[in-house]
């Protein structure tokens, strides 16, 4: 693994959603290699008055109330949101209960903070990780083209190949709520990396591995192992895999150790007018275009040694002693 100098400046840019909340106390309990500028909140798992209000929470229970928690787009560039409350519940965070967030949600819009953000750290310093669709980073492109030349990469839980879709036949959820917002990004030419369900799939919260994190024994620990436990049962249900896949958390782990994955650079294009296939990730997994690859698209990962970096963080949390 290759030595970091300092900690990698990121934007979590999410729709929590149980697996992003996962995904987010990973990033919060990992400050020698993640530095998270702030968080902002997209439409997507559930309406944008709960991702917001989830991301607080989660910020909370992590004990970083010093995390500034933005409110981005609520409705996808041009189309109707489409949610998942059949999977995440009707809170997103089903499972635990938590209590209410005593952290305030900033005034500012959540695609002003992306810009200002890059516009005032170093160009290629910060990289933006998108564990929902791809609406605020869409239209923080669309708003400030300049950022584009900026971002050190993106980081994204998106799309599939071998593993096709999980809301229709053809696309995975994420890409499938704003395929417009997604053709933005993938055009852009910036650097991307994306955990798509061919990798999620493959980490499964096992009853071995869910019990590991409900052995920690702090509010964190059991509050994963509850959301876990929540969002398996459709899992196992629809799937009937041994577990739940852990998709979110793909993202902060590969920040965190690169090596536990493995991938190749392909060319990814969105599918946008079909009805049959919209939101799409054609991806030319064996390059049989001439396409330019555009993005690092990971196949696989070490399961052990991803699930062992999450229980060892999330062993961490609370930081500062809030329980």
């Amino acid at each position: 693994m290759e030595t970091m100098l300092g900690a990698q400046k990121i934007i979590i840019d999410t729709d929590p959603g149980q697996d992003d909340a996962v995904a987010i106390l990973l990033a919060l309990a990992s400050p020698d290699e993640i530095e998270v500028l702030g968080i902002t909140a997209v439409a997507g798992n559930v309406p944008l008055s709960l991702t917001e209000k989830n991301a607080r929470i989660v910020c909370e229970l992590a004990g970083r109330s010093d995390i500034g928690v933005y409110a981005g787009c609520a409705h996808p560039l041009k189309r109707k949101l489409v949610t998942a409350e059949h999977v995440h519940g009707k809170t997103g965070l089903d499972g635990p209960k938590l209590p209410e967030p005593k952290i305030k949600l900033q005034e500012k819009h959540g695609v002003d903070f992306i810009i200002d953000t890059l516009m005032q750290e170093p160009a290629n310093s910060v990289s933006l990780c998108p564990l929902g669709p791809l609406t605020n980073i869409a239209t923080a492109m669309l708003k400030e083209p300049r950022i584009t030349t900026r971002i050190k990469q993106i980081v994204l839980m998106g799309g599939a190949y071998f593993e096709v879709g999980n809301i229709t036949p053809a696309a995975e959820f994420n890409i499938f709520v704003d395929p417009d917002a997604a053709k933005i990004v993938f055009a852009s030419g910036i650097e991307i990396v994306v955990m798509p369900l061919d990798v999620t799939h493959k980490a499964l919260v096992t009853t071995q591995r869910n019990e590991a994190f409900r052995q920690l024994k702090t509010p964190v620990g059991v509050a994963v192992a509850e959301m876990t436990d929540f969002f398996e049962r459709f899992d196992k249900e629809k799937y009937g895999s041994a577990g739940a896949p852990l998709h979110d958390p793909c993202v902060t782990a590969y920040l965190i150790d690169p090596t536990i994955f493995s991938g190749r650079k392909i060319n990814v294009e969105i599918e946008t007018e079909s009805e049959l296939t919209l939101g799409m990730t054609v991806a030319d997994w064996w390059r049989v275009t001439d396409r330019e690859a555009n993005a690092f698209f990971i196949g696989n990962l070490d399961a052990n040694k991803f699930f062992s970096l999450l229980t060892n963080r999330l062993g961490r949390l609370p930081l500062n002693g809030i329980s």
